[in-house]
């Protein structure tokens, strides 16, 4: 056991757990995410290890509630019969106003008018934000006249999440750890195995969830293929949400005209474009126009409706590299290789960093962490009670000195992206200010430098700059 391992469970014990018996427990090929199923994976356990025994109940469990995507018309079949079905899958609940209604989502059987009570909607209020992984009990109603539909419900409700959080004490016991132990703590935690990483590579993955603990964090990470881009938005978090490739349109992304629906940024933490280069923009130019204006002030409007949200905003895209493990169109600009309508420069200018995921190895049977690491839903619910935590701004405000930084979004970019670090790195705010400037404020501006080199290749009217730092 290495030292970051030991104090980990010395000072957090039951919200720990050996990240690689996901691995061993039979169900990790499944389409859930890690968080789900380490919280089935912890309450099957016995002392701490995965026995015959409860892997038999982990097998039996998984089969029983979760059934293979094939097995749909065959569970619909069954609430056809009137049978009673228990369903373990991520539930959410949409609100019509102009219907009156709650309507259900039920992803496993692809229905997004289902019935829920207003009981279990009161007593699970997260089914109205980022959706809830539980087991519910649905049953069938048939139509009671030719003109009428049959009606799914929900009876019962068993949702996955972690107790109350103690945000306190998880802050105080990082004072326990050094800096490296607390990084590969983090690290272990998000999946991935601490030890094969160099310091630059294990900031690129710390890095990737800056979104997830500071509000409207906007990045885009360019990579070949398997190096994991996408692992850590669809496994750590269940407040991040990824649209995979295709065409996104304004509706899904900030509010639906037609069903009085709210968008994807007012639901989420964090919303993901994933394969960015295969995304395909509408016909009027809408969504681009709207994500201006949302990534600048977090505010959106559609039709009679303007709101603003909180949501981060973060672009995956795979990318060429040379014979030297570089982007091939580094000299013209590595926004080459996405789609036109994302290239402007006023759109690219809003993003604040540009994460180099081609420094990452790709992904090999050595990459899986097999270390101790928070439990998936206690890391998720960690990740998401420090986006309140405003002090760390201020420190940010008061502590960090730049110099060739007078252009207010370069400004803005590196106090959010320096803040986010010190919330990951530094909760407990106790830090020195070499280390403040090592892990939080360098790596904040070589993200926003990024952005700025970009944009002087692709439009000479975006001047030269060099963000210093002030030691």
């Amino acid at each position: 056991m290495l030292e970051f391992e030991q104090l980990a469970y010395d000072y957090y014990g039951d919200v720990v757990i050996n990240k690689n018996l996901i691995h061993k427990a039979g169900f990790a090929s499944r389409a859930i995410p890690t968080y789900v199923g380490e919280w089935i994976l912890y309450n099957f356990l016995e002392d701490g290890e995965l026995t015959e025994e409860s892997r038999d109940k982990i097998s039996g469990f998984v089969n029983r509630y979760f059934p293979q995507k094939g097995q749909k018309e065959e569970i619909k079949n069954r609430l056809l019969n009137m049978a009673s079905v228990k369903l373990l899958d991520d539930y959410s609940v949409v609100v019509n106003l102009k219907s009156g209604k709650r309507v259900l989502k039920i992803p496993f059987l692809d229905m997004n008018d289902a019935y829920i009570s207003d009981e279990i909607v009161d007593k699970n209020t997260l089914l109205l934000t980022s959706g809830v992984w539980g087991v519910a009990d649905l049953f069938y109603i048939p139509p009671s006249a030719p003109n009428e539909r049959g009606q799914v419900w929900m009876r019962e409700f068993k949702p996955f999440q972690v107790g109350n959080i103690d945000l306190d004490y998880f802050k105080e016991c990082r004072a326990n750890f050094s800096t490296e132990e607390w990084i590969d703590l983090t690290i272990s935690s998000m999946g991935f195995n601490p030890t094969i990483y160099n310091e630059e590579q294990k900031n690129v993955l710390i890095t990737r969830i800056l979104p997830m603990v500071e509000p409207r964090v906007n990045l885009i990470e360019l990579a070949p293929k398997g190096t994991g881009k996408s692992f850590v938005y669809e496994n750590v978090s269940r407040y991040a949400r990824v649209i995979g490739g295709g065409k996104v349109s304004p509706a899904v992304m900030f509010h639906h005209n037609g069903n009085n629906t709210p968008g994807l940024v007012t639901r989420y933490d964090l919303v993901v474009l994933d394969e960015v280069q295969s995304i395909q923009g509408d016909s009027t130019g809408e969504l681009v126009a709207g994500l201006k204006v949302y990534l600048e002030s977090g505010r959106f409007s559609r039709g009679n409706t303007e709101a603003s949200a909180e949501s981060g905003f973060v672009m995956l895209g795979n990318i060429t590299l040379d014979e030297n493990h570089k982007p091939v169109h580094s000299e013209e600009g590595i926004f080459t290789e996405i789609p036109n309508f994302l290239q402007e420069t006023a759109f690219i200018d809003r993003l604040h960093g540009i994460i180099p995921g081609w420094l990452m190895p790709r992904i090999s049977q050595d990459t899986p962490s097999n270390k101790l690491g928070f439990k998936g839903d206690f890391f998720s619910e960690i990740l998401h009670n420090l986006r309140g935590e405003t002090q760390c701004a201020d420190y940010v405000n008061l502590n960090m000195k730049l110099k060739n930084c007078n252009d207010l979004r370069d400004r803005k970019a590196i106090v959010r992206l320096a803040t986010a670090y010190l919330k990951i790195i530094f909760p407990d705010l106790i830090v020195k200010n070499e280390e403040f400037i090592k892990y939080c404020v360098k790596p904040a501006v070589a993200l926003r430098q990024s952005v700025r080199d970009e944009l002087y290749k692709m439009d000479r009217e975006y001047a030269k700059v060099n963000i210093e730092v002030i030691e």
